[in-house]
């Protein structure tokens, strides 16, 4: 019982105490904005050609009547618009990330 009420009383010193980040102690931000830039931009460009690359090959394959070919041309261009939105969306959060940084 006595070792019940020792680990009671130091766990309550120990969440007593203020402590906060230093937020100032970490650099490299803009390090971290021209590499998430870079990241989508790469991104955003085999986005494009896949979905150039995906779109031409699903309307030659359903013109010439080969339905599976036209399958993996039609899946690639949804995976294709699916990667740029995710591109998008990972870009808003780690705007979102940055502000509420700036905040804490």
């Amino acid at each position: 019982m006595h070792s019940l009420v020792f680990l009671t009383t130091r766990f309550a010193l120990v969440a007593a105490e203020n402590v906060y980040p230093d937020l100032s102690g970490v650099g490299g931000r803009s390090t971290l904005i021209s590499i998430v830039g870079a990241l989508l931009t790469f991104v955003l460009i085999v986005a494009v050609l896949m979905l150039v690359i995906s779109g031409t090959v699903w309307a030659v394959s359903s013109s010439s009547g080969n339905a599976q070919a036209a399958q993996k041309g039609k899946v690639g261009v949804f995976v294709a618009l699916g990667a740029a939105a995710l591109a998008g969306a990972g870009v808003a959060w780690m705007n979102f990330l940055l502000r509420l940084g700036d905040t804490l």
